[in-house]
């Protein structure tokens, strides 16, 4: 099963923007792991937002 590039970008992406994560230490990251981080980002966001 492969995984969407176009999906994968954007996770890659959105971590990089908010960690500065190099891309290679990004796409070393399991799919379920990208998706982790990427569901804390947005957690921190919105606390950031509504505080």
């Amino acid at each position: 099963m492969t995984y969407a590039a176009d999906r994968l970008y954007e996770e890659a992406a959105y971590i990089a923007y908010h960690f500065h994560w190099p891309r290679e230490q990004i796409l070393d990251l399991t799919h379920a792991e990208r998706i982790r981080w990427v569901r804390e980002i947005a957690r921190i966001n919105t606390r950031v937002n509504e505080g």
